[in-house]
């Protein structure tokens, strides 16, 4: 472990109070959240200095040219979401997709499914 105590100021986004975070990490990897007003915010604070995740929202494309709105059904570890997005660019979808479709499982063996969140060919 490092001698050195690491310190960071962040915004929860848990809930619409969005609490003042204080994070901070000693020489032991033990993590002190201040500033939340209720336990997930010190989840979420945890969380974010030890191993961010965030939830992927993106387009894939469809066989006529068009685009279709997808996102990961799951958080994703934040330092893979350059490679997951390269992956959503080398896909192209084929067939009649409905919400909530699954248009990729696992993807990159995160966990995570690729999910559509529009349908195609749309209805207009």
């Amino acid at each position: 472990m490092s001698d050195k105590v690491t310190e960071r100021d962040l915004t929860c986004i848990v809930c619409p109070r969005g609490c003042a975070l204080h994070v901070s990490t000693d020489k032991n990897g033990k993590v002190t959240v201040t500033g939340n007003t209720c336990a997930r915010g010190a989840t979420y604070g945890e969380a974010e200095v030890t191993h961010p995740v965030r939830t992927l929202t993106t387009t894939v494309l469809m066989a006529d040219g068009s685009v279709l709105p997808v996102r990961t059904d799951k958080a994703i570890p934040k330092e893979m979401m350059f490679s997951v997005m390269r992956e959503i660019n080398n896909l192209c979808v084929c067939r009649p997709v409905t919400f909530g479709d699954v248009i990729e499982e696992d993807i990159l063996h995160t966990g995570a499914n690729l999910i559509a969140t529009g349908i195609w060919p749309k209805n207009d």
